[in-house]
């Protein structure tokens, strides 16, 4: 696996507990932001890991279940709608990774956040594009982006109209067109839709 040069530098020093973070549903229009925490095992590696947004639905969820099979530890937590319009995204996401990582039942060793430093308020070491360069974060992106896209699934037959089974809410031409028609519903973000739409 050329993808774990950063567990290998924890592992090879004793650092056992490397935990990889992810956050999944940033910019769509409608539904919560998703961070998943995980620590994986150093001898019990899965083939096909890399960031989710590369894999086909089939193969994310296949490795979803083998992540969750193998896990040392895993914790996922969402942020809803409502909430990220009160205290912005980036808030919403630090408090929503924050969260995840709290509610592991295995204290990490070291934390691994992909993107650029968005100031946590926990000890991390930040890598832009982590979800495709260490194995860890990773899987963490797989398992989010499952965990969204089938809340989002379930959503779509609470809100039909929207479609939120093909776009998982982001704002794609037919969703804008359906929250214009119809207008926006509960899950909806206000401060991500008025540019099109005033209540």
């Amino acid at each position: 696996m050329d993808n774990l040069f950063y567990e290998r530098q924890y592992w090879d020093c004793g650092k056992n507990n490397v935990c990889g973070v992810d956050e999944v549903g940033r910019g769509p229009l409608a539904g919560p932001v998703v961070c998943c925490a995980v620590i994986m095992p150093e001898n019990d590696l899965i083939e096909g890991v890399k960031d989710s947004k590369k894999l086909s639905e089939s193969k994310r969820e296949k490795l979803d279940k083998l992540i969750r099979e193998k896990a040392v530890a895993l914790s996922i937590c969402e942020i809803p709608a409502e909430e990220i319009d009160e205290i912005n995204i980036l808030r919403a996401v630090k408090k929503c990774m924050t969260a995840a990582v709290e509610g592991l039942r295995v204290k990490p060793d070291v934390i691994m956040v992909d993107g650029p430093d968005t100031g946590l308020p926990i000890p991390v070491k930040y890598i832009i594009k982590g979800d495709n360069l260490s194995y860890t974060i990773g899987c963490a992106s797989i398992v989010a982006k499952v965990y969204r896209d089938n809340l989002m699934k379930n959503y779509a037959k609470e809100y039909p109209v929207y479609g939120f089974e093909k776009h998982k809410g982001y704002g794609t031409k037919e969703h804008i067109e359906r929250i214009k028609e119809f207008g926006p519903c509960s899950l909806h973000r206000r401060t991500f839709i008025k540019n099109f739409w005033e209540e």
